[in-house]
């Protein structure tokens, strides 16, 4: 009789830890699935962003390229034309991240960063755990039962 409810015992307890191994896998599927939503959106409002600036700056652009030239062809003095040029960068690089592929080519250098200078990216003192929290949070608990 003990044989037979020890049995169902152990089967219940197998079933019981398929099930919380099952429900952890979910649990994290969720998490990853809802990180990346958060990282599509914020991606999103980037560009958004990017796109938003770029009209304006365009317009300023527009309106500064048009005085500053106008200015040096009646000044008859080439150097109006100089701040053309860094505002042209600046515009350049907002059109190409607004609209361009300047997102891919990020996208693609850090997938190389991550596949060849992996020692670029290991934080100071290496990677933190449990104890060396636990450290931290003991000497900061010493600090503030001192005061």
């Amino acid at each position: 009789m003990g044989f037979i409810f020890s049995k169902s015992m152990n089967e219940n307890m197998k079933i019981q830890q398929e099930f919380m191994v099952m429900n952890a896998r979910l649990q994290l599927e969720r998490q990853l699935t809802m990180q990346n939503e958060m990282r599509e959106r914020q991606m999103a409002m980037q560009i958004a962003w990017s796109r938003e600036f770029l009209k304006y700056f365009g317009t300023f652009f527009s309106i500064a390229a048009i005085s500053l030239t106008t200015g040096a062809i009646r000044q008859k003095k080439p150097a109006f034309l100089i701040p053309i040029v860094p505002l042209s960068f600046i515009f350049t690089y907002q059109y190409d991240l607004g609209y361009g592929t300047l997102l891919q080519r990020m996208k693609s250098e850090a997938e190389d960063i991550l596949e060849t200078e992996k020692t670029k990216l290991e934080l100071p003192k290496g990677m933190i755990t449990f104890e060396s929290l636990e450290k931290v949070r003991r000497e900061q608990s010493r600090f503030f039962a001192d005061k």
